[in-house]
């Protein structure tokens, strides 16, 4: 049985990413293919693509979720309603349900619960919250990147084809795309489809447990809709851009196989709270591009599982010695789904 401290590794802090390149297609790409590895360009990515591929992206926008109110920094991650949110703060212990925070411009938040995984349950008091954050909110950048928001940050901190408000942080894997890039795939015969997952609080919380049936996600909202289903089933391959890309994929997967649908993904609109580590047997995607993710993270353990443990640890260690860039703002890896480990 795997533990949490087999997903460990160490990184040199000089790797992590605090600030993005200069261009979002000047990105290195690590590809991994069984136990082959080869140093390779973003740029590089369609030539690793067939006529009838299915590249599968994330469409979701990032809120500018992290706020001041009467001196604490909260940060929204997981919507209840239009007025109901719960957020993350560094001062939790100082605040009490029943609490009323106000923001800079006189918003007035209601503290409506507690709870030590999920942070506050908040209600705000005014007609559009998304009004009031784009006006007075920071976007919520990882704490790794251990600095204050910038300038760039409110365009580089987004896909160019985000869409639908709704993540408290960036689908990171997309981020390298370009306009260009995006046409040069379907140029090259395959299609692209963007599925919709709103990243919550689970992207960044580590696995406190050593035993991983013991750690709790947080359920996170995504959908695929009808037609982009019937795409995805008549897809030669499913190439997913990032996690959690992958995970809306394997949840409607799952969907499908409980409901003895002999079909790669049926229509979802709905949470999940998929935790995939070794052991789980993917059937919805053939290929993954993803960025470097943290040690001990469920995104470490999800990667590992579709390349390979051994793999993974192989790739991270040369993406190390050759000093590639890691985390939000880093480089990516384009790997290949493992039937072997």
């Amino acid at each position: 049985m795997l533990h949490t401290s087999d997903f460990d590794f160490d990184l040199p802090t000089e790797l992590i990413a605090s600030h993005p390149l200069h261009d979002r297609d000047a990105s290195r790409m690590l590809v991994v293919n069984d136990k082959k590895i080869e140093d390779k360009h973003i740029r590089d990515f369609i030539d690793f693509l067939k006529p009838g591929d299915v590249v599968v992206f994330n469409n979701s926008r990032v809120i500018p979720a992290r706020f001041d109110a009467d001196g604490h920094e909260i940060t929204l991650h997981t919507s209840v309603d239009d007025k109901n949110w719960w957020g993350l703060c560094k001062k939790f212990n100082k605040i009490n349900i029943g609490d009323t925070l106000t923001m800079v411009d006189g918003t007035t938040i209601d503290v409506i619960d507690k709870d030590d995984e999920s942070g506050l349950l908040l209600r705000f008091n005014c007609d559009n919250v998304f009004d009031v954050l784009n006006k007075y909110g920071k976007m919520p950048l990882p704490p790794y990147m251990k600095r204050e928001e910038e300038t760039e940050d409110k365009e580089r901190y987004q896909t160019v084809y985000a869409e639908p408000l709704g993540s408290m942080a960036a689908p990171t894997a997309g981020l390298h795309f370009t306009d260009e890039l995006l046409k040069q795939i379907e140029t090259k015969g395959a299609k692209i489809v963007k599925v919709t997952l709103h990243v919550g609080a689970g992207t960044w919380m580590p696995v406190k447990t050593e035993n991983l049936n013991e750690h709790k996600m947080h359920s996170e909202w995504c959908c695929i809709t009808d037609e982009q289903a019937e795409i995805i089933n008549n897809a030669r391959r499913v190439v997913a851009v990032g996690t959690t890309s992958l995970r809306t994929l394997e949840s409607a997967y799952l969907n499908a196989r409980q409901s003895n649908q002999n079909v790669r993904v049926m229509p979802i609109c709905q949470t999940t709270d998929i935790f995939i580590t070794p052991g789980y047997n993917f059937g919805a995607v053939d290929v993954l591009l993803t960025n470097f993710h943290l040690p001990k993270s469920t995104l470490f353990m999800l990667v590992s599982a579709f390349a390979g443990l051994c793999n993974m640890k192989n790739a991270y260690k040369h993406a190390i010695d050759e000093k590639y860039r890691f985390f939000s703002y880093g480089d990516c890896c384009l790997l290949f789904r493992n039937s072997g480990e």
